[in-house]
């Protein structure tokens, strides 16, 4: 039976890097967000010469220091909520996986208690 990657077809750009940060996947969404750039040719390539500065530098510090960065920004007149998390195989540090999904410009929040 054909594995199916769920992953290629989400409608989130998820794009996976390993700790030096050479980008290993693309999603499709992913590639058409970076369409411009390349989309899938930039498999392969540093995603560190892929931003200017001073994104560069912290997107540097960020692969040596193994931390979580999250944030919401506005480009375009869509909104976005960026997740870059570290990944692991076995316990072993092997890179970064970026998360961008659009979220509406109002949105509903709760609090959950227990």
């Amino acid at each position: 039976m054909k594995r199916i990657n769920w992953l290629d077809e989400f409608n989130g750009a998820v794009t996976v890097c390993d700790k030096a940060g050479k980008i290993l996947y693309m999603n499709a969404k992913s590639a058409k967000t970076w369409s411009r750039f390349g989309g899938l040719k930039l498999i392969g390539k540093n995603v560190l010469e892929c931003h200017p500065e001073p994104a560069r530098t912290k997107l540097a510090k960020m692969l040596k220091a193994k931390k979580l960065n999250v944030y919401t920004i506005e480009k375009n007149g869509i909104n976005k909520l960026i997740y870059q998390a570290p990944w692991f195989q076995k316990g072993r540090y092997m890179g970064f996986v970026e998360l961008s999904l659009e979220i509406p410009n109002e949105m509903r929040h709760f609090v959950r208690k227990g």
